[in-house]
């Protein structure tokens, strides 16, 4: 309000409702309702001070009262993110067979696979996983079985076998593949384990 202005009442009433929280009011007009009167009346300016003495704590009453609880029975604390419920990779691809790929690039072929399988190393490809798990498989001449394969008709079965390390974990893979469409089954086995089970 401006200086020049006159203010059309002469007596407030300090009001306070259900929150404690403080207003004025003018004295005569009919009160809204949630609001009751402190027992304060006088000019506004009085009436405004006595509300900065009386209103020390601007929070409303709910927001007193459950900080209040949250310091006597504080909320249990953020629950941390659940982990991922898949077990680790290793684990997954020891427990049963999966679907397998012979994987090579630029092309696979039953020669490509013949060439790398003449290397001694092989590409397989888990392809369940999320996003496939490409392994490369140091072939094991005396534990893998290629002897029924034709590469040049691209007839029978392979079984590859070999060792790695996945996830720092020493593995031994055994897969085997139709040579016709380079698409098998295969699973992993902890490198301990299979030394046992010899």
């Amino acid at each position: 309000m401006r200086d020049d202005e006159q203010d059309p009442f002469d007596t407030y009433t300090v009001v306070i409702n259900h929150e404690e929280q403080y207003s004025i009011w003018p004295v005569g007009k009919t009160m809204p309702s949630g609001w009751q009167p402190v027992g304060k009346e006088g000019p506004k300016q009085e009436c405004l001070d006595y509300i900065n003495t009386a209103w020390t704590d601007m929070r409303p009453l709910s927001l007193r009262k459950q900080m209040e609880e949250w310091a006597k029975n504080p909320p249990p604390p953020a629950q941390a993110p659940e982990p991922d419920p898949l077990p680790p990779l290793v684990d997954r691809l020891s427990e049963g067979d999966h679907k397998v790929i012979f994987n090579c690039r630029p092309e696979r072929t039953a020669k490509a696979l013949k060439e790398r399988i003449d290397m001694g190393y092989v590409h397989v490809k888990f392809t369940e996983t999320r996003g496939g798990t490409e392994l490369g498989v140091r072939l094991d001449p005396q534990a893998s079985d290629w002897s029924e394969a034709d590469f040049d008709q691209a007839t029978g079965t392979v079984k590859l076998v070999g060792d790695l390390t996945l996830d720092y974990v020493k593995v031994r893979c055994v897969a085997a593949i139709d040579v016709a469409t380079l698409e098998g089954t295969g699973h992993l086995e902890r490198v301990e384990e299979a030394v046992a089970s010899v």
